[in-house]
């Protein structure tokens, strides 16, 4: 079992809630820079109410550095990729039972993919504007394996085979193992179809991210963590970050050492998340810390999709950028299994733990583990932030403004996390979620098309 509150725990996050996280501990804080916004470029579509038109100028040049993009490329990869996850959540209401899963590719996200398991829905995935893949198995029945293998490592030693997850690319629940007969032993145990399975070697275990190495923090302790994204809930106020960081009652103070507030709640391992409620010498902002010091506003948490590009923010190594790789991941660290993770291409590296992903304008989630660095290169894991705000009752704190749907009866509420396929009634009609997020206020299902669909 991890020790939370070691000397090496994860270090300060650049991001997130206007802690003003500029300045290493003992500093005195500079002035708060202003928050990047980026020309809002005439933008029409499904993707024009995600935000991802706002993305900061500090984004879109670790885009440009780490996926070796132009200005104009980064731009229209962020648009393209809003839209493209609009289009696939209208077709997975459409396919039902039959859908295998989405994903984007190419440059500029350009080409979104849908998988079915009828040759049938080919033409109207391409009249939806995506490509069509024909495969064996329905998402559903990947979903259930996985299940499976989650349910079993609670029994079985998983540390030689940490990593598994549903891959809709190749449309098969990845194991990766670094002893091939410790996937044996798994896949055996948990009676799954080995149909629906693959396995690949892999050479590194991850690790939980918690070791200090300086920078912007707050302190637990001896220990020091990352800040995630500022939270309200009611008067209260605080942010979310990783849960092997402390346990709830843990006291915290901020990068200055002035008393900050404690930990409310906190799951680890099973989930790596938590959230630390403020004192009123604190403020909540909708910023995660970008490159140069630049404020990044944070628009919502609309979750990305496959081959998707998202950036991340931590101390150790700043801003660094890559592409979302696969959801729902289970992760068997040495201290226990994570389930629900996000797979990502984005580098990391001790201290960097707890650090904000984002992808555009939208909060993805905080960094719980990985392996590799960001010299060679490597592969980390968030917990997405939507089940943190679920579980914990939580808002995320954003850039939009605060108002209200007055008039507007249903189901639909602000602050509530949906996930796609959720069916809500709203202002005398009924509509359908296509992309998981959490509801806000003034931007109800009429007035999000990539978000709601009439049912």
């Amino acid at each position: 079992m991890l020790h939370r509150h070691a000397a090496a725990a994860c270090a300060a996050l650049t991001a997130a809630g206007a802690f003003a996280l500029a300045q290493p501990a003992g500093a005195t804080p500079a002035a708060e820079p202003s928050p990047q916004r980026a020309a809002a470029p005439q933008t029409t579509g499904a993707g024009a109410d995600t935000d991802a038109d706002r993305a900061a100028p500090a984004m879109l040049d670790a885009l440009r550095r780490d996926l070796g993009l132009t200005a104009e490329q980064a731009s229209a990869r962020l648009r393209n990729e809003a839209e493209a996850g609009a289009r696939a959540g209208r077709l997975r209401n459409s396919l039902g039972s039959r859908y295998a899963g989405a994903w984007v590719s190419g440059q500029t996200s350009g080409a979104l993919t849908v998988a079915t398991t009828d040759a049938t829905d080919t033409a109207a995935i391409k009249a939806a504007g995506a490509e069509a893949k024909v495969v064996r198995h329905g998402l559903a029945a990947l979903e259930t394996a996985k299940a499976k293998l989650d349910r079993q490592s609670a029994r079985t030693k998983t540390a030689e085979a940490p990593v598994w997850y549903v891959d809709p690319r190749t449309n098969t629940v990845t194991v990766e193992t670094i002893r091939p007969s410790a996937a044996e032993v798994l896949l055996e145990a948990s009676g799954v179809d080995r149909s629906l399975v693959r396995t690949v070697a892999v050479a590194e275990r991850p690790r939980a991210l918690h070791d200090l190495r300086g920078g912007d923090a707050f302190h637990i302790g001896n220990g020091r963590c990352s800040v995630g994204f500022s939270v309200v809930t009611g008067s209260r106020q605080g942010f979310v970050t990783a849960g092997h960081c402390g346990d709830a009652g843990d006291a915290t103070t901020g990068f200055n050492k002035v008393a900050q507030g404690s930990f409310q709640a906190s799951a680890f391992p099973g989930k790596d998340m938590a959230w630390v409620e403020a004192n009123a010498d604190w403020k909540a902002t909708p910023y995660v810390k970008g490159q140069g010091g630049a404020n990044v506003e944070v628009g919502g948490s609309t979750e990305a999709l496959v081959g998707a590009s998202i950036c991340r923010s931590g101390s150790t190594t700043g801003w660094h950028c890559g592409t979302v790789e696969q959801h729902d991941t289970s992760v068997s660290y040495l201290e226990g299994t994570v389930r629900g993770l996000t797979r990502t291409t984005v580098c990391a590296e001790p201290g960097d733990s707890g650090g904000s992903y984002v992808s555009g304008a939208q909060a993805q989630g905080v960094t719980s583990g990985g392996s590799g660095d960001c010299t060679s290169g490597g592969t980390t894991y968030h917990q997405p932030v939507n089940p943190m705000l679920k579980e914990f009752g939580l808002t995320l704190k954003t850039n939009a403004p605060d108002a209200g749907d007055t008039g507007k009866s249903g189901t639909w509420a602000a602050g509530k996390v949906y996930d796609a396929g959720d069916q809500v009634t709203y202002d005398g009609a009924s509509y359908r979620c296509l992309q998981p997020h959490q509801a806000q206020s003034g931007r109800g299902p009429s007035a999000s098309p990539a978000l709601w669909q009439r049912a």
